[in-house]
């Protein structure tokens, strides 16, 4: 590959980072959220339901930022505590999935009707290669995370 080339795509994947952390931050400050707050929401949106221990894990926070962190949702009622029915030391965070989701799709709306609309621009070949590297490229990621907090 093209030295100029490799060094353009770089740059490219950066201020893509770059971009999506700035309107995701725009997205949450209008959600009444910090852009921190909102990403964690996310994965407890994917990941559904977790011990507090299972959340700090996957966030790499320590336990009492996330204790504030459920404090902070909880607050909001957007997620619940319930004692693990097999051990009540074990506290499950339950996201309401409902009031996340009428918090935030509609100040997603636009964004998704309009990422549709380019999605419907490429043909079918271009989009398996772009789902190709998307999957590569959150392997790697992942790989890097793996690596750097054993």
């Amino acid at each position: 590959m093209d030295d100029t080339l490799l060094s353009r795509l770089r740059k490219l994947n950066q201020r893509y980072a770059f971009t999506s952390l700035q309107m995701h931050e725009a997205i949450a400050r209008k959600a009444g959220l910090s852009g921190t707050d909102h990403k964690y929401l996310g994965f407890l949106m994917q990941k559904g339901q977790m011990t507090a221990g299972e959340l700090a894990t996957l966030t790499g926070l320590t336990t009492g930022a996330v204790t504030g962190l459920i404090d902070r949702f909880e607050k909001r009622k957007l997620v619940k505590r319930q004692f693990s029915p097999d051990d009540r030391r074990k506290v499950i965070i339950v996201p309401d999935t409902q009031k996340i989701m009428a918090l935030l799709a509609p100040l997603y709306r636009d964004y998704r009707t309009r990422t549709d609309d380019l999605i419907a621009s490429f043909s079918e070949e271009e989009l398996q290669t772009i789902e190709t590297f998307f999957t590569k490229a959150i392997d790697l990621m992942n790989d890097t995370v793996h690596r750097l907090t054993r």
